[in-house]
């Protein structure tokens, strides 16, 4: 199974994220909340209610932490399983006969602020799409807030479909549109 990726220069790496490395993807989160305090980024989130550092240490205790480095330095990181939100359930899948073993999720997928516009995003996703079909899923799933356009933008430009949206509560923040997105790998 693929857990490492490399640019051809040697220089980014994705791996999978470690204790030492909780406080800097807090940081990240807490990065991308002030951007959007001062109205440079609408993402949809909420400081102090998601994601926190716990959001983190519970994907590092899952074994599901995934981070981005570039030249040493963690720019990028996500959570990779085979879990599908409850609130899945209620999105028009166009593959609805995904057998659950098969499908992969990305969750909370961050890139630094002072970081974007890199590439890191794109890298990352195919990344997910690498290890995912590493592990025998081709059928991949994620969602976003419906606020968080520049997400938005980038899973169309990377082939992803937006199945619908959906109306809830979504970890602990109230009044949420969440897209659910997916796409099939061959």
């Amino acid at each position: 199974m693929r857990n490492i990726d490399r640019t051809e220069d040697g220089k980014m790496l994705i791996r999978k994220g470690k204790t030492g490395d909780i406080k800097r993807v807090a940081e990240i989160y807490d990065n991308i909340i002030t951007e959007e305090e001062n109205g440079r980024a609408n993402v949809g989130w909420v400081r102090g209610v998601y994601p926190t550092e716990q959001t983190a240490l519970d994907a590092l205790n899952a074994d599901e932490l995934f981070v981005m480095e570039d030249n040493g330095v963690i720019v990028a990181a996500a959570k990779i399983n085979k879990i599908q939100v409850p609130e899945y359930a209620n999105a028009d899948w166009k593959r609805k006969d995904a057998p659950d073993g098969k499908i992969m999720v990305l969750h909370t997928l961050v890139v630094d602020p002072s970081a974007s516009g890199k590439g890191y995003g794109s890298a990352f996703v195919k990344f997910y799409e690498n290890f995912a079909l590493d592990s025998g899923c081709p059928f991949l799933r994620m969602d976003t807030n419906e606020k968080n356009k520049s997400a938005r933008r980038l899973y169309a430009k990377l082939g992803y479909d937006e199945v619908g949206i959906v109306p809830c509560n979504f970890n602990g923040i109230e009044s949420v549109g969440l897209v659910c997105l997916e796409k099939t790998l061959q």
